[in-house]
Formats: C-alpha cells, structure tokens, sequence
C-alpha cells in the first residue's frame, strides 16, 4: 500500500514509518519540522530512515494547515491510507502558546479531514491523547468514559479531533479511528518528555524536578508496543458497530465507520519507581526537586485496552525496565556520536 504519515519525522510517526517500509508499504512523509523541539533529532530521524526506505520513502516539508498544499499533495499521491500523527504536542506549552494548537490540532486536522473527503483513502487513523479523560477519576480510562472535562487545551483539541473525525465519518463515510496514546517512551523519544529530561538531567549531575510529590502515575508504554497497535488498527478500517443504539449511544464507535480506542500499556507505574527504573538503567541516583502540581496535570493514567484487544488482538509486551534499558542505551549512542561530530 501507499500510506501517507503526517508527522513522519516525529516520535511516534518515524517508528510508524519505519515499521511499514519493513514490511514492503510505500510511505510518503509529511513534516514541518519545526522548532517546538531540537529539528537536527528529527532530520536524524528521517536520515536513519533513509537507507531502509529506499526508493519506497518521500519526505516532503510541508504545514499540514496549509489546507490546499496538503489537499494538492493527496491528490496527486492518491494514498491508500493516512496515518496522522503531526500535532502540536505537550500539555504545559498549552498554556504559553495556544494558538500554535489550534493551527496545527486543529485547523491542521480539518485540512486532513477536507483532503480525505475530496480524495477518499480507505482508512483514515489519527492520534487523539489518554489527556482526553481530564478530570475523569475513573480507572482504568475506558473509551465508554465520559471525557467532557478536559483540564488543558492540548486535552480539548484532541477530543474536538474525535468530534471532527466522527462528524466527516457520519456525513461522508470515511472510515476513522482514533487512537488515544498513554505516555509513549523509546529511542529517538521527544526531549520535552520527562523520562528523557531526568535522563539528561541525571546523566549532567543536575536536579530532575518532581512534581506533586512524585504522587503520580502514568501508563508508560513502549514505542514498539504503540507501533504494533497502530499497524494492526491500520489494516482493519473502522466500520459502523451494528450494535451501536442512538438511545442508549456508546462513545467508542457509531452507526457510521467511526472507532476510538486506548491504546496504552495497561499497567501504571507511580512516578517515583518510573524515576527508579531510570536511576537502574543509568546506573546512577537522581538528585530530587519535589515541585507542586503543575496546571494541566494529572494525577493518574491507566488504560483499558479490551476494546483495542477485541477489535485487533494487541496486547503491549515490553516490560518498562527493558524499555527504559533501551532509551539509554540508544541515549547514550546517539549523543555521544552528536558529540564526536559537533565542531571543537
């Protein structure tokens, strides 16, 4: 097939890519490679792809918000599939920035929206966020929560994504699912991630800030379980749920080919022992600056995976101290190469 990947240069979207060139996909990638984060990791990124890709692999530079560029660029590629992944990302830049969300979540996503309404793929899946479930106390997060109470703007655009997804599946008969991430860690991470600052921080003898006491959980899961569960939800379009009541509404699906679904590691692990399997794999302790809750926070995630499970049998399998193991080991090679080949 050819997949179109926005955010191919991203986190998520470069492991994403990489997965379906091995398995022989055509991928043509979309990225602004902006400056939210360092852009020479995600020019690494796409070099790294580079030599597997072949002559399977485009990577053209372009704002997905740039409706009639990206309208153009479908039309004339005619993908299979998308797989949107590009999104202003982070909870706490929310605050500073609100605008750079909206262009990107959402006028970004309404020109993804457009582009598949004039040019239809067989299959559209997009990145919504476990920051959906807000205020929502309920453990595990499960897609027949009720996520009305978001508590940051990235939290609000990624539910209006899901609304916007479900009105052009309903009103043009796109096949959308949604995938809602918890916590994603790995090589090649995002360095506004905290996992990857208390990696750094420790690693320069510096204090890693803790917030709310270290009294938080999170369902950190594994790049490679995430991308196993977005190939699999790639290759099964989303269809209308016959059993789905306009009465009694279940959230997660719909009359038309409409499906949200957790996709997360289903074990949470307390702040301090994540903080712990770090200090393990590094080998070294972390000097703790306990800081209050920050705006926008949670306290707690956990996932409830069944439905994703039922519909396409993922199962994460990556235990958080191999993972962690192979964040630093992948750390430590890539900057120590940055390092050799920066000028002295």
């Amino acid at each position: 097939m050819t997949i179109l990947v926005t955010g191919a240069a991203g986190f998520v979207g470069f492991h994403v890519t990489r997965a379906l060139l091995a398995r022989g996909d055509r991928v043509l990638g979309v990225d602004n490679f902006n400056d939210y984060y360092d852009a020479g990791l995600k020019r690494d990124r796409v070099a790294a792809l580079t030599p597997s890709g072949e002559d399977r692999l485009e990577i053209v530079e372009q704002d997905i918000a740039d409706a009639p560029a990206f309208r153009a660029l479908v039309a004339e590629a005619r993908p299979d599939a998308i797989v949107h992944l590009a999104a202003q990302a982070g909870v706490r830049y929310s605050l500073d920035n609100p605008h750079a969300y909206t262009h990107s979540n959402i006028n970004g996503f309404l020109a993804i929206l457009e582009a598949c309404r004039h040019h239809p793929v067989k299959h559209l899946v997009y990145a919504s966020s476990s920051s959906v479930y807000g205020l929502n106390a309920h453990m595990p997060f499960s897609v027949q929560d009720n996520v009305d109470h978001p508590v940051s703007l990235y939290a609000a655009t990624k539910k209006a994504n899901e609304l916007m997804a479900h009105s052009y599946a309903h009103l043009y008969g796109i096949p959308c699912t949604g995938l809602r991430f918890f916590t994603v860690y790995g090589p090649w991470g995002r360095p506004d991630m905290a996992y990857f600052l208390f990696t750094r921080a420790i690693l320069e003898g510096r204090p890693i800030r803790v917030f709310n006491a270290g009294e938080m959980a999170r369902d950190f899961t594994y790049i490679d379980d995430i991308v196993e569960g977005v190939v699999r939800v790639l290759d099964r379009p989303a269809t209308a749920d016959p059993d789905w009541s306009p009465e009694a509404p279940a959230p997660g699906s719909s009359c038309a080919p409409y499906r949200v679904f957790n996709i997360g590691n289903n074990q949470p692990v307390r702040l301090l022992d994540f903080i712990a399997t770090i200090e393990a794999a590094l080998g070294r302790e972390a000097v703790k600056d306990f800081q209050p809750m920050q705006p926008g926070d949670v306290t707690a995630t956990c996932a409830d995976i069944d439905a994703l499970d039922a519909w396409t049998g993922y199962q994460p399998a990556t235990p958080l101290a191999d993972g962690m193991a192979r964040f630093v080991a992948w750390y430590r090679d890539y900057y120590e190469q940055r390092e050799e080949q920066s000028p002295k």
